[in-house]
């Protein structure tokens, strides 16, 4: 939602200007950061408004509280948005994080910090840690037996015997203070991304761009031969030459080729070194849950790939190009498709191989309905939003709580049991396709 501030005032080229006026580098990270603080915390205003409503509607506990009900937001949601804005600044300065690897690195670290304040129960910025101690000094109370522990579990469970009245946290200025301490660091977090912030100037940018700078950059006008701006062609008439068709034959396969080459441009040797490696793995490994884990990672692997689906031409700017060629809806966007099945197929296809060997018709049924799935569910989202950061932050999310985590009916890979999972994928895949279908033909309408 907010690591794109940066991106934005250098793609616009804002940057530009902003780097020519008096702003210092600590003023505009801090700004940014500012900026992305306003938006998150307008998400949790209307949190705050829906359980005010929801309160009243449902009557419970007698009375409205206002303070009560709202202390919460102020005091555990706002500093860890505060946190969220700070980190969300200093991933776009960095180098590595500013681009897809740093969306997918932000959920494994995040997840990982949930699960670490959990066990530990200290004052995380996300304010488990207070409503855990709370909780558990309430049960202390009225079980002195209690020797700790704290779990969050959704939906019923056996182990539940008994239940106990908990009146919520109280806010103590200890509690006030270890709140607060976020906030200050969240400012230390924006402060500290002004020391990695090139100020948009590009010979700060790295050896590696300016080297792919200019093999890309256009030859001088004057230099290139048939140009107006050469010698030669200012006595010469320019004559176009007819377009004639000469290809027979379907030229969708080498659409699909040509798709599926854009979509690897820029991998180098180790990329395809660990694809590789993930495909013999979950291919050959005894130990099934080993092999699942590397099936797994091996549709982790491409997220970035799949991710540019239907937005690298919002990102690239090239709509108007791209959208007014001939049959841009009709065979473009199914390139584009195919080309995404591909790579699931190429990099998950260790796993297809073994359930083909073994025999396992349901389970290679449902792991092809994930093939088709997610290139699927990453196109949709790519041509709605125009963006690939929507696709990294839910697909990632879907693949740790599916795959990894074996949840019944969203691990698409289909190894976890579920009475209606490759079902359900098999018919969203055609949903997808169609919601693509309409995002692409409205956008095509004001290219």
């Amino acid at each position: 939602m907010v690591k794109n501030t940066i991106q934005r005032d250098r793609q616009t080229r804002v940057g530009l200007v902003l780097a020519t006026t008096p702003v210092g580098k600590s003023l505009y990270t801090l700004g940014k950061a500012l900026s992305n603080f306003a938006v998150l915390s307008a998400m949790v205003s209307v949190l705050a408004v829906a359980a005010v409503l929801l309160q009243l509607a449902r009557a419970e506990g007698g009375g409205l509280e206002p303070g009560k009900l709202l202390a919460p937001f102020i005091w555990v949601a706002l500093p860890a948005m505060a946190m969220t804005a700070a980190i969300a600044v200093l991933f776009e300065t960095l180098p590595v994080l500013r681009g897809g690897v740093g969306n997918v690195i932000y959920v494994f670290a995040w997840a990982t910090y949930l699960g670490l304040s959990g066990v530990t129960g200290v004052n995380d910025y996300m304010g488990f840690g207070v409503f855990m101690h709370s909780m558990m000094g309430a049960l202390k109370l009225i079980d002195p037996s209690y020797k700790g522990g704290f779990a969050l579990q959704a939906g019923p469970t056996a182990h539940a015997t008994k239940t106990f009245l908990w009146n919520g946290v109280e806010w103590t200025p200890q509690v006030l203070v270890g709140r607060l301490q976020w906030v200050a660091i969240a400012i230390g977090i924006a402060w500290l991304a002004a020391l990695f912030f090139h100020r948009f100037d590009p010979a700060r940018e790295g050896a590696l761009w300016a080297r792919r700078r200019r093999k890309e950059a256009p030859e001088p006008a004057e230099d290139r031969p048939g140009t107006i701006g050469a010698p030669a062609a200012r006595a010469a008439t320019v004559q176009l030459t007819p377009l004639v068709r000469t290809a027979r034959g379907s030229q969708f396969p080498r659409l699909v080729v040509s798709e599926l080459r854009l979509m690897l441009k820029g991998h180098g040797w180790w990329w395809y070194l660990v694809a590789a490696s993930l495909f013999a793995a979950s291919l050959v490994v005894p130990d099934v849950q080993a092999r699942q884990a590397a099936a797994g990672f091996a549709w982790l692997w491409p997220v970035l790939i799949w991710s540019q689906m239907g937005a690298r031409e919002a990102r690239y700017d090239t709509q108007k190009l791209v959208f007014s060629c001939a049959h841009a809806l009709g065979r473009q966007l199914p390139a584009v498709w195919a080309a995404g099945v591909v790579v699931a197929i190429s990099t998950g296809g260790g796993l297809g191989i073994r359930l083909l060997i073994g025999g396992d018709w349901r389970s290679f049924a449902a792991w092809l309905a994930g093939a088709l799935f997610v290139p699927t569910f990453a196109l949709a989202l790519g041509v709605w939003s125009g963006s690939s950061r929507l696709f990294e932050a839910l697909y990632t999310l879907w693949w740790y709580a599916g795959p990894m985590n074996h949840a019944p009916g969203l691990d698409f890979m289909g190894m976890a049991p579920a009475r209606f999972g490759t079902a359900f994928y098999l018919l969203a895949t055609p949903a997808l396709l169609m919601a693509a279908y309409l995002g692409r033909r409205g956008k095509l309408g004001y290219a």
